[in-house]
């Protein structure tokens, strides 16, 4: 842990020292009694930049002025407006530009990915997530297991930590990965565990399930935009993320998705619609599918014009702020928050969350011992702003854009009043 102190000069003077404190001021922060909240939920739901509105005027008005023909004489034409984002989006999760798209929501792009790369037959059959997964990754893996009429009690397999430990190993991971051998056909975890915000090594268990012969695929919604990401250079089959949260698109932003260059100019069964068609032979509205090649094969539908604006203004931030400046301050400001929760409580008890900076991103969660509910309630007529996961965590994310070391320092003074109330 780094040479820290309690004291809100130290906060204000770490401000100070910022490069990054400017890009605060790029997003509308919450008021409570008049006051700009203290908000920790960027994990949840990100903040708004003040570019959002202007984007989607900006499409709101070429509408109104071009019609139809906005698709083509827009200020950005809309035929073309999700490749607006793409080289941003890639540097984000690490991707080359052929292999990320901005389409659909996450659980519909995973249940799109898993059509292609969840192939179950003879023994190799089963689908390894973690346990405790986000419920929408449990379900659509059951439904698929589903789907080609196998059990998803015999088919998923679930990680589990050791007895009395909150996070997984990842020795445990690869022994798992490496015992399930030629039965294993597609591992589906989350880069970084919504509930715990633990980070895995993705490119460890990328490594192990290609050895064994298995597919693997990540659900980044807690890792876009959060933590640093190398996809292409892990050489993963698939991922996709939501970008409502660290990447601030807005409640139920379009969401993204990346497909190895390995995979896609291959033969890979898929579903397909017309925008995945061949651009130059999109509008001849022919019978046969001619795919492009690239990821972009597996887009469906036309995307929503307003939620790609939204997106897009996000982006720009993150193009000019830079992930790796974004990381570096983030493994600082969780770190302090890490500082402050021990130095609060005097011991590292409460947190749930890896202590090691690798291991974790833009999140601590805290098992709360007693009244977790109602201490949130408290934080929020403090102006906190975080959230609850049952029985007993409450989840605060430092997000580097907009979080400041101010805003942690008088977040965990007032956590430890709303705690030691009800203690």
């Amino acid at each position: 842990m780094q040479d820290f102190q309690n004291s809100l000069e130290t906060a204000r003077r770490m401000d100070q020292d910022d490069p990054l404190h400017k890009w605060r001021d790029e997003f509308y922060i919450p008021t409570h009694q008049g006051e700009p909240v203290l908000y920790f939920c960027g994990n949840s739901l990100g903040l708004q930049p003040k570019t959002a509105r202007p984007m989607i005027e900006q499409e709101l008005k070429d509408w109104a002025q071009h019609g139809v023909e906005g698709h083509f004489e827009a200020e950005r034409p809309w035929v073309h407006y999700h490749e607006f984002l793409t080289d941003a989006m890639a540097k984000v999760v690490g991707g080359n530009a052929c292999e990320v798209v901005c389409m659909n929501s996450l659980t519909v792009n995973l249940h799109l990915m898993m059509v292609s790369f969840y192939r179950p037959e003879g023994r190799r059959r089963k689908i390894l997530i973690e346990g405790g997964a986000f419920p929408s990754d449990q379900y659509a893996v059951a439904s698929q297991a589903r789907f080609h009429g196998l059990d998803a009690d015999q088919v998923v397999e679930e990680l589990q930590p050791r007895p009395g430990e909150h996070l997984l190993r990842t020795e445990d991971i690869l022994t798992k990965v490496e015992e399930l051998g030629d039965e294993l056909a597609l591992i589906m975890i989350g880069g970084v565990n919504y509930l715990t915000g633990q980070l895995y090594d993705m490119e460890a268990i990328t490594q192990k399930g290609h050895a064994v012969g298995a597919k693997v695929g990540f659900d980044l919604a807690h890792g876009a935009g959060n933590v640093p990401l190398r996809l292409h250079d892990w050489g993963v089959d698939f991922a996709v993320w939501c970008s409502y949260k660290y990447l601030n698109s807005g409640p139920g932003g379009i969401a993204g998705c990346f497909v190895h260059e390995n995979h896609v100019k291959g033969n890979l069964p898929r579903f397909e619609g017309w925008w995945g068609h061949s651009k130059e032979k999109r509008f001849k509205m022919e019978p046969s599918f001619e795919a492009i090649p690239s990821v972009e094969a597996w887009q469906l539908s036309n995307p929503p014009i307003f939620q790609l604006a939204s997106l897009l203004a996000s982006l720009k931030i993150f193009d000019q702020a830079g992930m790796s400046e974004l990381r570096t301050k983030s493994e600082c400001l969780t770190s302090y928050l890490e500082y402050m929760v021990v130095d609060a409580f005097g011991s590292r008890d409460l947190v749930i969350t890896p202590s090691q900076v690798h291991e974790r991103g833009a999140q601590l969660s805290f098992r709360i011992p007693k009244g977790g509910r109602d201490v949130l309630e408290r934080l929020k007529q403090r102006g906190v702003i975080c959230d609850f996961r049952e029985p007993n965590i409450i989840r605060a994310a430092p997000t580097p854009l907009y979080n400041s070391y101010e805003d942690v320092f008088r977040f965990v003074s007032i956590l430890k009043e709303c705690v030691h109330e009800l203690s």
